[in-house]
């Protein structure tokens, strides 16, 4: 039986419009009424959002350990370690991301992996990490299943919590006896990339046996038949080429490779609702492919609400972050390869991920954050960014050895832009792991026995959540313009302003852990009054200031509703 989704959209003869995005510009496709939903005061742009490896982040499902016979010994943290979707929503259900005012959760993508693992020098190594795709129609049975993933959602949105998956258009998984290459009209086996411009950059294969999608191509060509045979060996080959057929007479595509992906991955946005993408390796395809992309996710996500109008959260568009290794806030909207400069924002992307912020140990707090409002606030144009202080395949994170993890937290979450917590940053996971090869040491099992039984890591968790709940309730931290209001105690505020909508805040810095004060005379009027969100006591501003004492050396000032 064909998707109700799909049946009901191609029955309908939804065609494309013309309608534009006052923001991209881009090309939406869908004639719908205006969905009815109440707007909210979130943000993309100002985001707290939650980035876990799906297999390390919690087992709530032990009965899907082992799937298609993955028993081989693998090297250190290359393996499936339990984790799977499951695990995540159970601990959505405990409250565990809102109290770190987690207001997005980014997972890993749960499609299904190669069966079988390779051994590419950093030793035996299976998909745990899902990047590595054998069927994008799938979802593996390590990671669970498609009910696992739609009550995630539901359960994501009653909690006030967006999903992104993880898009992967560039490359399959490697070939092994087991999961045999893609016809050569789908994928080039050859050559490796070299970086230099922008031909080697997105022709290529980024490492060796990593068969890179033909992107570039308008050929049209039949399914892989791997594929065929899976899904008739599955039952569900001939709904999955009613889909197919649906889908590329509603655009009017070409039956090119990169098509037939946009096709699977935005099912995902159809028949669960999720909120986002991050795609990965960006650089490594045309920058045209984006563009394409984003107007199917625009078209899947305006009708999955139309369908879902009660399951929606608001009426805040879809979102794509993209990741361009080495790009950085300060190249604006412009990601230049050497020979090309490419914008990859105009059409596409909301954001790029940021991989600045992890390098600024050696500024201070008033140049990171002066710097970045500066950026956002002009040649960004209303674009995004998203910091990080460490991740799955950066090994050079702001703190490999976890000694400065409270200063962590105040330089990731109190920064202009989005934020991106990496799983375990907020309770000092370790990142250096005895006996791994390579990133596998940024990807142990997130150690919830510890977070449990240790009174330190449960102090500095505390640090984390209520810096976490202070931006999840303050747009104006991450979206909102920077001011500096005075050095030495170092104080800010942020404001920010959308319709209606008005946010401001001050933050104060390494202030005396006694008796303080705290100049707000730019901010807020005498007679305000206020509360410190770090410390939880309230006061009025008397001459320009708040005088107050508590133990902390922070201070969070927000106005009393």
């Amino acid at each position: 039986m064909i998707r109700l989704t799909y049946l009901v959209l191609f029955a309908i003869g939804l065609i494309q419009t013309g309608c534009v995005d006052e923001k991209r510009g881009a090309i939406s496709d869908l004639e719908v009424p205006e969905i009815p939903l109440v707007s909210s005061n979130f943000t993309w742009e100002g985001a707290n959002i939650y980035f876990l490896l799906t297999d390390r982040f919690n087992n709530g499902d032990v009965s899907n350990d082992l799937n298609f016979d993955r028993k081989n010994e693998t090297a250190v943290l290359r393996g499936f370690e339990g984790g799977d979707i499951k695990g995540v929503t159970q601990k959505i259900e405990e409250g565990y991301f809102t109290e770190l005012g987690v207001n997005a959760i980014w997972m890993t993508p749960v499609v299904e992996q190669i069966h079988d693992g390779t051994d590419e020098g950093t030793g035996y190594t299976y998909g745990y990490h899902g990047y590595w795709t054998k069927d994008w129609t799938a979802m593996d049975p390590n990671f669970g299943t498609s009910d696992d993933l739609r009550e995630l959602v539901t359960v994501a949105h009653e909690n006030g919590i967006r999903i992104l998956l993880d898009a992967v258009i560039n490359h399959t998984g490697p070939v092994t006896d087991q999961d045999p290459v893609w016809p050569l009209n789908w994928v080039r086996t050859s050559p490796k990339c070299e970086f230099t411009n922008y031909e080697n950059t997105t022709a290529c294969t980024l490492v060796e046996n990593l068969p890179d999608i033909l992107t570039e191509s308008n050929d049209e060509v039949n399914l892989p038949p791997q594929l065929v045979e899976k899904w008739k060996a599955e039952e569900r080959y001939e709904q999955e080429v009613a889909e197919l057929d649906a889908f590329f007479t509603r655009t009017g595509h070409p039956r090119a490779p990169r098509f037939y992906i946009m096709k699977w991955l935005t099912d995902y946005i159809l028949d669960y609702g999720i909120d986002g993408y991050r795609v990965d390796t960006v650089k490594h395809t045309e920058e045209y492919v984006w563009e394409e992309f984003r107007t199917e996710c625009d078209y899947a996500f305006r009708a999955w609400k139309e369908a879902n109008p009660a399951l929606a959260l608001d009426d805040t568009p879809f979102y794509m972050v993209g990741e361009i290794y080495s790009y950085t806030i300060k190249d604006g909207q412009v990601y230049d390869f050497g020979d090309k400069k490419v914008d990859f924002f105009g059409k596409s992307f909301d954001a790029l991920i940021n991989f600045d912020l992890r390098s600024t140990s050696e500024k201070n707090l008033e140049d990171v954050f002066r710097s970045y409002s500066e950026i956002l606030n002009t040649e960004m144009n209303g674009f995004g960014t998203l910091n990080y202080i460490s991740s799955h395949d950066d090994g050079e994170p702001f703190d490999k050895t976890r000694e400065k993890t409270y200063e962590s937290a105040i330089r990731l979450l109190l920064a202009p832009g989005a934020s991106q917590i990496y799983y375990g940053d907020e309770v000092g996971r370790s990142l250096l792991i005895k006996g791994t090869n390579g990133d596998a040491t940024l990807r142990s099992v997130m150690n919830w026995d510890e977070i449990n039984s240790d009174p330190q890591i449960e102090k500095l968790l505390k640090h984390w959540q209520k810096l976490g709940q202070f931006r999840n309730d303050h747009m104006a931290i991450g979206a909102g313009i920077h001011n500096m209001i005075t050095e030495n105690p170092y104080t800010f505020s942020r404001r920010y302003s959308k319709g209606n909508y008005e946010d401001k805040v001050v933050v104060a810095l390494d202030v005396p852990k006694a008796h303080k004060t705290i100049l707000v005379t730019t901010v807020f009027e005498d007679g305000t009054k206020l509360k410190d969100a770090y410390s939880g006591k309230e006061f009025m501003v008397k001459k320009g200031s708040v005088t107050f004492s508590s133990e902390y050396d922070v201070v969070l000032l927000e106005l009393i509703k």
